[in-house]
């Protein structure tokens, strides 16, 4: 029997998740957590098998952090992100953070079942547009940007100065401009308003 953790924010999203996957055999829900602090608590009480995490939880802790702090822990469950976002900004933190695999919300429900055991067996399950995303990275790494970059973009996009975006991220002044001059480089372009379009465009960051 795989024991299941289910963390989102959404009680209906919950609730769906729960008819599709105890209909399944050698699956059972035995927890849900509406927050992604409760989903790490829970998680660690050693009676989970794979957690079905969200990527937002709207205040607090993320669900990639939560991801990060469940599997750090000796003897984790394995967690799965099932969510609606596909971006490089959303997918490269959760998988940094240590998921098994990355499913979207518009999954059917046996590609869902399926991801949910391969998990289990601590192998690798991907949506196709984050397998392809993934790919492309690997293919064009000159357009690839890091994770600290894509946080430096994600604010400028939100309207930040440097000087704001400094402050934010604990960084100088300097180095986030060393950011922007990289991230200038890798996109070919010249100015903020060009990075963040090019960088949407992309699906490098969300807008």
């Amino acid at each position: 029997m795989i024991r299941l953790l289910l963390a989102d924010d959404h009680p209906v999203v919950r609730a769906g998740l729960r008819a599709v996957l105890e209909t399944e055999p050698g699956l059972r829900v035995v927890a849900e957590a509406a927050t992604a602090e409760d989903a790490v608590a829970r998680a660690a009480e050693g009676d989970i098998d794979v957690v079905l995490m969200d990527l937002r939880f709207g205040r607090g802790m993320s669900g990639a952090e939560a991801t990060a702090a469940i599997t750090a822990r000796p003897d984790a469950p394995r967690v799965l992100i099932v969510t609606t976002y596909d971006t490089d900004a959303d997918t490269l933190p959760a998988i940094e953070a240590g998921a098994t695999g990355y499913l979207l919300k518009d999954a059917p429900p046996e590609d869902l079942a399926a991801a949910v055991r391969t998990a289990a067996e601590g192998r690798t399950t991907l949506a196709p547009t984050v397998a392809d995303r993934l790919l492309t990275r690997m293919r064009t790494p000159g357009i690839s940007l890091t994770r600290r970059e894509i946080e430096v973009l994600g604010l400028v996009a939100d309207g930040l100065s440097n000087r704001a975006i400094a402050a934010r991220l604990h960084l100088t002044e300097g180095t986030v401009k060393s950011h922007l001059a990289r991230i200038y480089t890798k996109l070919a372009v010249d100015s903020r308003t060009a990075a963040v379009a090019a960088a949407t465009g992309l699906g490098l960051i969300r807008r």
